[in-house]
């Protein structure tokens, strides 16, 4: 599964183990339609494994903990069971960390998915599955939400009661015995994302959003696409720009989007030669033949809050239809402006070359929350046309 995406559940009782490389600690909430635990009772983890209709089983340390949850005894009022993993180790991050959910039949133990959360940082706690009821039929949603403050900080931003510790006495003691988790620090403000941060982190480190203005992208960076708490759902455009290397030598350059649905299923591409996709959603500007002239040379316009449910994911490119390679282009890059107001919110200059005739320069990612993430990626292929992308541009979600 991709993020954001969805399964029908086929059967009524269905287990999540998630495993990562370290132990972790595995826990289930049961929320309402409100988003919040009717009571700390409706936390399900290590120390209290029982509730309605969803248990916790220990793995021990030699297996992956696990959240079962028998759909037909889930109480009436209750919505959504959210899973939820944090490493056991006191201020472990996900760093370099993958951890896989595993969906399976409860009765059989059959693989119904699998999850992997994709650019995982300072995140300590994850939200990474959740079992929800929709139109009288339950479902299973890959997450990966990731918070900066542990598990403390999930369990606030649904509703559970954490007791704050005690101040630190003057001899070193053994804690008392904890009723929901081991001491923690009390719980910032819950964050979808890890906090941002100024000037931008290293390279595929973190995400940052658009509060402290234009972001500057390197390669493999990703920005959140929210502005003072509120996520950008207005008319945006990505404008894409070129120069030749050699003065005087043309170079004919195509930008396209890649529109693909959240099981990487390609549904339509927006380029010179079709300029309008998704009911008008995405827009093209039309071709640029030569790559002379200031500003951007194509600019491809996306309406996020017109976009289909079905889209989850966009990526752009550049592709040299006349097989020049990208050795010799200087100066592209890539950024995103507000329609509205022509602000200029994310850039990304590729500051590398190779001898290709394609290049992936950004994409931007749905999360389950409905926001949207804009990674910057310069990978370079082997591609003249927008079609021998939609296999490379899939890949890279």
């Amino acid at each position: 599964m991709t993020p954001g995406s969805n399964i029908p559940l086929s059967a009524a009782r269905v287990t999540v183990d998630v495993a990562a490389p370290v132990r972790l600690d595995v826990s289930g909430l049961l929320l309402t339609a409100d988003g919040k635990v009717r009571s700390d009772d409706d936390f399900i983890f290590y120390n209290q494994p029982t509730g309605p209709g969803v248990t916790y089983r220990s793995g021990g340390g030699t297996a992956p903990d696990a959240i079962t949850v028998d759909t037909a005894a889930v109480p009436p009022g209750i919505e959504k069971i959210v899973v939820t993993a944090s490493p056991d180790a006191a201020g472990q991050t996900f760093q370099g960390i993958e951890p896989t959910a595993t969906i399976r039949n409860g009765d059989d133990n059959s693989v119904l998915a699998t999850f992997t959360p994709p650019q995982l940082g300072t995140e300590t706690a994850l939200v990474i599955v959740e079992i929800y009821l929709r139109n009288g039929a339950w479902k299973a949603r890959a997450v990966g939400q990731g918070y900066a403050n542990g598990l403390a900080g999930i369990a606030t931003d649904f509703g559970v009661t954490v007791e704050e510790p005690a101040p630190a006495p003057a001899q070193p003691v053994t804690p008392p015995t904890p009723t929901m988790q081991p001491p923690v620090t009390p719980p910032a403000p819950p964050m979808p994302q890890a906090p941002p941060a100024a000037p931008a982190p290293a390279p595929g480190a973190g995400k940052i959003n658009l509060d402290k203005g234009r972001v500057s992208l390197q390669k493999n960076q990703t920005v959140s696409l929210v502005k003072g708490g509120r996520p950008l759902l207005s008319q945006v455009k990505m404008g894409l720009g070129w120069e030749p290397a050699y003065r005087g030598k043309d170079i004919d350059l195509d930008a396209s989007v890649i529109a693909y649905g959240p099981q990487r299923n390609h549904i339509d591409s927006c380029y010179f030669g079709k300029l309008t996709i998704v009911n008008g959603a995405i827009k093209h500007s039309g071709d640029n033949l030569t790559g002379e002239g200031g500003g951007d040379d194509e600019v491809i316009t996306v309406d996020l809050g017109r976009l289909p449910q079905e889209v989850t994911g966009l990526v752009f490119t550049v592709n040299s239809f006349s097989g020049q390679k990208f050795t010799e282009v200087a100066k592209a890059y890539c950024r995103l402006l507000d329609a509205s107001t022509g602000e200029e919110l994310v850039r990304f200059d590729l500051t590398s070359a190779e001898p290709q005739t394609g290049v992936m320069m950004a994409k931007l990612i749905r999360q389950f929350s409905g926001e949207w993430e804009m990674t910057a990626m310069g990978e370079f292929v082997k591609a003249r046309t927008v079609r021998n992308m939609v296999k490379p541009a899939a890949q890279s979600l």
